[in-house]
């Protein structure tokens, strides 16, 4: 039986000395792959694919899961066409896999490590790799700055502007689609909401405009449009891990950068204040004043813990108190604090995280991730639930695919079975094809916009407005528990930063 190997495909772009520059698509990287493993006598056990760019700090799901099959001995060797499709982390990634015999093969560069002098080409090639990609986001990242000071907008104009070509300033485009994007304005800030705006857009003939990709109006495209700065002239960077948002850059002094010509007006700054106003009224609905009976009547109640014991402090009257101290148990540092100070500092610091989560943080891209989730579960949770249950269906049919070759590989259908191998797998990928179509049908509309909670002034503003059960539901989307330490004896006041760790919301497990 041949010996297997996995392939490992990512789309990217290559660059070969003295040509130019080649884009090569994932099925030619495979097709490539397959007639290698032909040619050396291998079986292609597993194809992994990533459709993301090696040169940035993001996750790659199938790269792990290609490294995690090589370690657990699952195939003794992976084929990777190129190493710019590899990885941007260096000898790191490739060291532990040769030190434990596998067989590495980057067909571009010719490379294999079950010769011995490619071993150090190998190790050097990753580095370089490496030092390239550090060397490459540093040059962009500095140009990127000094334009953006500069009040030069850097990509593609949001919906219904335009840039001047030779000072890059932002100015209105289009007229329908620029009286678009007012009458947008004005329509969210006289009260209408999203959804219904949405709807009216795509059925009204005086709405002529469509969004900028095609397609129909959806609550996260008006979204986009209303929050985002640009439009009164401000520029913006992305928040990563909230698609499409933008929020306020603001340069070294902290002051915001113009991106329009003297005398251009955008949309006016007071009917903007007015719509997102509007918007986040509809988006997230204000519930009656005054705590039901049975209902929790503090902010944190359920989320403080005694960092002495790790049970509950719940609040009892004007304090938050261990309670297994107040039930007679023993706690060895039973806490007590005074309610309203601990309220305000963790609001503080909840304000504070959302509205200055750093986009280059991965912990903060993923605490936004973490709360869009939620926020998206909090505002619809039935439609929420069909899609968890869809991703769930999903997996198990990915589980179905994958089971079946296993069991191939394995010699359970090399007889007599054999026959009823080819009904099996096309009943497994029908299913695997149904799966993912019911996904993207149910997350086609994109996440909620969580933009409101991500400006400083809105978040505050939203905050002042809700009732006691909202505030609960906001700070919970981004924190899980609240843990209080016992204070000194003898110092007066309620220090937060020393006394209150607070546990951030993070991803579930898959």
């Amino acid at each position: 039986m041949a010996e297997e190997i996995d392939l490992y495909l990512r789309k990217s772009k290559v660059v070969r000395e003295r040509e130019a520059r080649d884009l090569l698509s994932v099925q030619a990287q495979e097709d490539r792959g397959r007639r290698w493993a032909d040619d050396h006598g291998y079986t292609v056990r597993r194809v992994w694919v990533d459709n993301l760019s090696a040169w940035s700090d993001i996750k790659r799901p199938e790269f792990d899961k290609a490294l995690s099959a090589l370690r657990a001995d699952d195939v003794p060797a992976l084929w990777c066409y190129a190493m710019d499709r590899w990885s941007r982390k260096g000898a790191g990634d490739v060291v532990p896999i040769l030190d434990a015999g596998k067989r590495l093969i980057f067909d571009y560069e010719r490379l294999d490590s079950a010769e011995p002098r490619d071993r150090r080409r190998i190790i050097d090639s990753a580095e370089q790799a490496r030092e390239y990609s550090d060397r490459l986001s540093y040059n962009v990242r500095d140009t990127k700055a000094t334009q953006r000071n500069a009040g030069k907008w850097l990509g593609r104009a949001p919906y219904g502007l335009d840039v001047d070509p030779k000072t890059r300033k932002l100015k209105p485009g289009q007229a329908d689609l620029w009286a678009t994007v007012l009458r947008l304005f004005e329509t969210i800030a006289d009260g209408k909401s999203g959804r219904a705006t949405a709807r009216e857009m795509n059925a009204a003939d005086t709405w002529a405009s469509r969004p900028a990709r095609g397609g129909q109006w959806s609550v996260s495209s008006i979204h986009r449009i209303i929050y985002n700065p640009a439009y009164q002239g401000w520029q913006v960077t992305n928040r990563k891990g909230v698609p499409g948002h933008a929020v306020e850059y603001r340069d070294a002094n902290g002051d915001r950068v113009s991106v329009v010509a003297e005398g251009v007006e955008l949309v006016p700054q007071d009917l903007a204040d007015r719509a997102r106003r509007a918007l986040a009224g509809h988006v997230m609905p204000i519930r009656g004043q005054g705590a039901k009976q049975g209902t929790a009547r503090h902010l944190l109640t359920d989320l403080a813990e005694c960092g002495g014991c790790g049970g509950a402090a719940p609040s009892t009257g004007r304090n938050h108190v261990c309670s297994w101290h107040t039930q007679g148990k023993l706690c060895p540092a039973p806490v007590s604090v005074s309610r309203l100070p601990l309220e305000e500092f963790v609001t503080r610091m909840w304000l504070a995280r959302l509205t200055t989560a750093d986009p280059e943080n991965p912990d903060d891209l993923e605490l936004l991730a973490v709360v869009a989730q939620r926020w998206a579960a909090h505002q619809h949770p039935d439609e929420t639930r069909e899609l968890e249950e869809a991703r769930g269906a999903l997996k198990a049919a990915e589980a179905g695919v994958q089971r079946l070759a296993e069991a191939h590989a394995a010699g359970l259908y090399s007889g007599a079975m054999g026959k009823h191998f080819p009904r099996l797998v096309a009943e497994a990928e029908a299913r695997l094809v149904t799966a993912q179509e019911r996904v993207t049908e149910l997350s086609g509309g994109g996440p909620l916009e969580i933009g409101f909670l991500l400006e400083h002034r809105w978040a505050r503003e939203a905050w002042e407005a809700a009732d006691l059960p909202l505030r609960r539901d906001l700070l919970r989307l981004a924190i899980d528990r609240v843990v209080i330490t016992k204070g000194v004896r003898g110092v007066r006041g309620f220090d937060g930063h020393k006394r209150v760790s607070i546990k951030w919301a993070e991803l579930a497990a898959a």
